[in-house]
């Protein structure tokens, strides 16, 4: 009998080697925990120190952040987070219709990717997609802050925390305001967006920085407003009133009264007392609706429309719905109310912005 040829025997034995490794390879669990799901899914937490602002709270839940407006429409991110990481992120408003369909499919599941490994705001941009990536991120931040303020509530802290404001469309743009609370104090206040082009960036220079030494200086958004720029102080106010609603237990105090930002349920022997909390602002085609509730023992005992489409037909509308989607508010204790016949648009923006205000209250 011929003998084999060592060089074949080395051969033969090389394949086998290479069989056994694939038939490991192929018995590795389908479910990568390296990978993410293609849409809105689950991607594993950075291992990295999520930077200011991430999100770090102590607890579980759903947060949505305040909705961003892009020149293509608004967009708006949902978290779930577990233990205090990000698990799953999901734009619930995005740019549609046109040539935005294609881009928003394809930018937003990268972008809920990147929110959840980089377990902050601080993601790129989509190549193509700058302004629902803008949008995007803005929301994203958003929402981190109010999971801060959740777990300074949760740790009944005076760590400092950063609030943003829900952004106040003016005459001459938006205005958005940042506050730092620590200690129930404001100890910084900023505009992340303010009317700007031509003669704005002038009022803009002048106005903004009085108004957040206002603010500081007084804790609360009662300030008077900037002699030449009464559009921008207005909405200064506005968002700033926005942010002190969201800050909470440990937040600055404004001077509204018990009804103020600075009451809140579940602290110490006062946990049955109110809180007013205001719901992220809602585009509608009509315009905006935005929701105020009032809570108090884990109940709404008020709840308004502090903003709501006016002008012409919409007047009329608003004046008819309003109170009745109000009253449905108060009654349910939540925002799963019946859309008022006739205003389909106000309904449904009344409901979006009613969910964003229970949302902070953690209901």
């Amino acid at each position: 009998m011929r003998k084999s040829h060592p060089v074949r025997r080395a051969v033969l034995a090389t394949a086998a080697t290479v069989s056994g490794i694939v038939l490991l390879v192929s018995l590795k669990p389908a479910s990568d925990p390296g990978s993410a799901q293609a849409v809105g899914g689950q991607a594993p937490p950075a291992a990295a120190q999520s930077p200011q602002g991430g999100a770090q709270a102590a607890g579980s839940g759903t947060v949505t952040g305040d909705a961003a407006q892009t020149q293509y429409g608004p967009v708006q991110v949902r978290l779930t987070v577990t233990g205090g990481k990000i698990t799953q992120a999901e734009a619930v408003q995005a740019p549609k219709g046109g040539r935005s369909d294609q881009i928003t499919s394809t930018a937003v599941p990268r972008l809920n990717q990147a929110a959840v490994a980089a377990q902050s705001a601080e993601i790129d941009a989509v190549s193509g997609a700058t302004y629902t990536s803008n949008g995007y991120k803005q929301s994203l931040q958003s929402a981190l802050d109010k999971v801060r303020a959740a777990s300074s509530q949760g740790s009944g802290g005076t760590q400092a925390r950063t609030v943003t404001g829900d952004a106040a469309q003016t005459q001459y743009g938006a205005v958005q305001v940042r506050i730092t609370v620590a200690g129930g104090k404001i100890t910084q206040a900023e505009a992340v967006q303010a009317p700007k082009g031509g003669r704005s960036d002038q009022i803009t220079s002048t106005a903004v920085p009085r108004l957040n030494q206002a603010a500081v200086a007084t804790n609360s958004a009662d300030i008077d407003a900037v002699s030449g720029a009464t559009y921008t102080s207005a909405g200064y106010k506005q968002s700033l009133q926005s942010a002190l609603d969201k800050a909470g237990q440990g937040g600055a105090q404004p001077s509204s009264g018990p009804g103020g930002a600075g009451a809140q349920q579940g602290s110490g022997a006062g946990g049955a007392q109110a809180r007013t909390l205001t719901g992220s602002a809602v585009q509608t085609q009509y315009g905006p609706v935005q929701v105020r509730v009032t809570v108090s023992g884990g109940k709404i005992t008020e709840a308004e429309a502090v903003r709501a489409p006016s002008g012409g037909r919409s007047s009329q509308i608003s004046q008819t719905a309003v109170p009745r989607l109000n009253q449905a508010a108060v009654a349910t204790g939540s925002a799963d109310i019946d859309a008022v016949s006739g205003a389909t648009y106000t309904s449904n923006g009344y409901k979006q912005s009613l969910q964003s205000a229970l949302d902070q209250a953690g209901g």
